[in-house]
């Protein structure tokens, strides 16, 4: 059988001790997350990341992703040059290829929704 899951309002989950950002270019910024769900076939997976202020690089090479901005405000940067601001309650999406940078602005929360393709 085949059942639905709920989760917790999203700005309350706990995500863990936070850890340095791999990619962070500016800021020491530092990061947590959480996977909620994972699809059977492992093509999707969701959950809840979270970020301090800074900027950091960020590449979509194997997936595309989703994000609903549950808090914060972000900026993205795209390699043509244009730069998008997106703040709490909006959403994005990053297609599969993209590479670019994020500058968080102010503490951000988001969920995300990676889509991979079947192998």
């Amino acid at each position: 059988m085949t059942d639905f899951q709920t989760f917790a309002h999203l700005a309350f989950i706990d995500l863990g001790e936070p850890e340095p950002k791999p990619t962070s270019i500016n800021g020491d910024q530092l990061e947590a997350s959480k996977t909620l769900w994972t699809s059977p076939d492992g093509t999707l997976e969701v959950g809840v990341w979270e970020c301090t202020p800074g900027r950091f690089t960020a590449s979509r090479d194997i997936n595309s992703e989703t994000c609903h901005i549950v808090s914060g405000r972000v900026s993205l940067h795209g390699p043509d040059g244009r730069s998008e601001d997106v703040g709490t309650g909006e959403m994005l999406v990053l297609p599969k290829g993209w590479k670019g940078e994020w500058t968080i602005h102010e503490k951000t929360r988001k969920l995300y929704i990676l889509h991979f393709e079947a192998t």
